[in-house]
């Protein structure tokens, strides 16, 4: 039976706790993210993953983001990257944005699935900010129907079968602005390869203060 937290009801401490739980057991959650409501797991149990790719109804084959609930959780990646990148990443992240990035160390490659060398990242804020546990995320929908930007709006048949589910209310329902900076480092060109909730302009901002930053 599937496990319900309110972060209203419950509070964050709580919803946090249950995420890091059910996680670490090898189960599957639905949980608020930044727009919109995620479906996620261990970035490194492929059994988990699979249940996921079920519980969607698809295997599309595309690879998927890991997404951080704090900084300290991604030190360990964040220092394997060139340092022109790694003034990119703290420039844009946390942040409604999956980052792109070159990942020559292979980590996380069932997310990578047929590009290891490339891996998207995520590093958001919100109530369940400083839950240690990476995830495999996905969007929380059912194989061809839109991505629900409220816990009312997570199709019925996905919350049944997963073992955690954190109510966050009402989230923006926009998609995070995915970002290619797997060519960064060498040339520091960058790409916007899908348009969401950061601007471009917001965007260009951003990382001409990383470039700043790095000259510091």
């Amino acid at each position: 039976m599937t496990r319900i937290v309110s972060i209203e009801r419950d509070g964050a401490d709580a919803a946090r706790v249950a995420l890091e739980r059910t996680i670490a057991a090898g189960g599957v959650a639905v949980f608020p993210a930044d727009g919109l409501y995620g479906l996620g797991c261990d970035p490194l149990d492929a059994a988990a993953i699979e249940r996921i790719h079920r519980i969607k109804g698809r295997d599309d084959g595309k690879p998927s983001a890991v997404m951080y609930f704090s900084p300290l959780a991604m030190r360990e990646l964040v220092a394997g990257l060139g340092a022109r990148t790694r003034a990119a990443v703290g420039a844009l992240l946390p942040g409604p944005v999956t980052l792109v990035v070159a990942n020559p160390q292979r980590r996380y490659p069932l997310a990578c699935r047929e590009s290891p060398e490339r891996l998207g990242v995520r590093l958001i804020e919100g109530p369940l900010a400083g839950a240690t546990c990476p995830l495999l995320q996905t969007s929380a929908n059912l194989s061809g129907e839109p991505a629900p930007g409220s816990f009312a709006d997570v199709p019925a048949p996905i919350v049944e079968a997963v073992d955690l589910a954190i109510d966050g209310g009402e989230l923006t329902g926009l998609p995070s602005t995915v970002i290619d900076l797997g060519s960064y480092e060498e040339n520091g060109e960058w790409e916007i390869l899908r348009e969401g909730a950061l601007p471009r302009s917001a965007a260009l901002a951003a990382l001409a203060v990383g470039e700043v930053d790095e000259a510091d």
